[in-house]
């Protein structure tokens, strides 16, 4: 027999998944009667989102996460690198989270494929990014941290309901804080949320610290695919993150995908984007909540893919350079690859991508150089490469709002950083009994990597897309499983 608490607790996750159902069936209504354009459909969508039909149990705010994707060509970070930090997170419009993806932060040898994995760079780019995003704020870190967090797999110690603030205005669910609390952050804006590296793929998530104690964020797991060398070795492959945030469940996947522009190339990076969703998985364990979380990237309710998908141009390289010299970024664009793949369904059908109005990214001659690779004339020794949009971001999901598209110029690598900031909805459950309580320090909790156990390998090569799919089907609710 449920008590009383269980009973109210099921009916509000009841009338949760209810609400979500009634809003989608409206979004899908409205894209079969529709012959507006996709901005104005897009525009719809938002009003549903803010619409009357919301529980009063909850309200949806929204967030601001700011996506980037950079290979860094195995390069360390330095300190004069901060220069470029600042520029590529564009601190002067700050966002609520940051999600940076990161590609060959140790070169690519097979010392660094095949050997253990060796957190230092990773650990490295944590600081360095903890300093740009922080010293904005008037917390300098001027001094090395005596107890490094490790980097390999880190994700911080989740907050108890008895510890965060539950003192929310009744209509637009803010929260309150007094400046005395603000003391208490030691003037340190953003905090490290979830961080894993394999091989030179790494992703790292930081997240306000005031919205820790506003929002309750949950379930936070880690996924890796090695899918490079025989199709098993961490040259290239991802790694993906699933969080919760209040009601919205959210994927982030870091990746790096197979190089190489000549004809059937794309074909290797479409089979290893399938490899990813077929493997990614984000089992349940005896540490998460009572709320239920995705066991598979499509799961999620908002997810985001990003990093150096390499898709080439499918045009010859003096005709590349010409319509680049143009700036002719539309014409461009007919003739890439991963454009053509998104419209035939190759590879992510049903995705989407913001329009592209900056040059390629890839290839530059070398650090410090503002000049493509290869081309007439030709330097000795250097590589001949179609200049290409390699480095991408796409999302899946209702709700999402892309507001900017860009590239950063910085000449640290090879490859220019892209970033992309998204406006997102997130459901957040009012409190019934508003108190408040004091706050405590959050802790950072290093877990160790765990061994691969003998034979995963072949469970996952026998596993399916479409089983991974059922396993969130058979645990979620009748209205849950028409979303998924």
């Amino acid at each position: 027999m449920y008590s009383e608490k269980q009973k109210s607790k099921t009916k509000t996750f009841r009338g949760w998944f209810t609400r979500k159902n009634k809003r989608e069936e409206a979004h899908d209504q409205l894209n079969e009667i529709s012959d507006e354009s996709e901005d104005e459909v897009d525009n719809l969508d938002d009003g549903f989102d803010q619409s009357s039909d919301i529980d009063p149990c909850t309200s949806t705010n929204e967030l601001r996460i700011f996506v980037g994707t950079w290979n860094v060509a195995g390069r360390s970070p330095v300190g004069s690198l901060a220069v470029d930090l600042d520029e590529w997170l564009n601190l002067k419009d700050a966002a609520d989270m940051y999600v940076l993806g990161f590609q060959e932060i140790v070169p690519l040898k097979t010392r660094n494929v095949i050997g253990a994995e060796d957190p230092t760079e990773a650990t490295n780019w944590n600081l360095l990014i903890g300093k740009t995003l922080n010293d904005k704020y008037g917390s300098p870190w001027s001094t090395p941290m005596k107890n490094p967090i490790s980097s390999y797999h880190y994700h911080y110690d989740k907050i108890s309901d008895s510890e965060r603030r539950t003192s929310f205005s009744g209509h637009s669910g803010i929260q309150l804080l007094s400046s005395q609390d603000e003391n208490l952050y030691d003037g340190n804006k953003y905090k490290l949320m979830a961080s894993k590296k394999m091989v030179g793929v790494f992703i790292s998530i930081w997240m306000k610290k005031k919205l820790l104690r506003k929002y309750c964020v949950s379930n936070v797991k880690f996924s890796s695919v090695a899918c490079g060398i025989m199709g098993y070795l961490g040259n290239k492959g991802s790694v993906s993150v699933s969080m919760s945030i209040e009601g919205t469940s959210f994927c982030f996947i870091a990746a790096h995908l197979a190089s190489g522009e000549k004809k059937g190339d794309e074909g290797r990076r479409n089979h290893q984007v399938s490899e990813i969703f077929r493997r990614t998985s984000f089992p349940r364990s005896s540490e998460d909540d009572d709320n239920p979380h995705p066991l598979t990237i499509l799961g999620h309710d908002r997810i985001f893919w990003f990093g150096d998908l390499n898709y080439r141009l499918y045009l010859e390289d003096n005709l590349a350079r010409y319509l680049i010299n143009k700036q002719d970024w539309k014409a461009l664009q007919e003739f890439d690859q991963l454009r053509r793949e998104l419209e035939d369904g190759g590879a992510f059908q049903g995705w989407r991508e913001g329009n592209i109005e900056f040059a390629p990214t890839y290839k530059y001659a070398s650090s410090n150089c503002n000049r493509y690779s290869g081309g007439l004339p030709s330097k000795s020794g250097e590589k001949q490469r179609t200049p290409a949009w390699c480095d991408r971001i796409l999302w899946y999901g209702k709700g999402v709002k892309q507001l900017s598209y860009f590239r950063s110029e910085s000449k640290f690598s090879d490859h220019r950083p892209v970033s992309a900031l998204f406006s997102i909805p997130v459901e957040v459950m009012k409190p019934t009994n508003p108190r408040v309580v004091p706050m405590q320090t959050i802790l950072p909790t290093i877990t160790p990597p765990r061994k691969r156990e003998a034979g995963n390998s072949n469970e996952e090569t026998k596993s399916t897309l479409l089983s991974l799919m059922g396993k969130d089907l058979i645990e979620a609710s009748p209205t849950n499983m028409q979303k998924v």
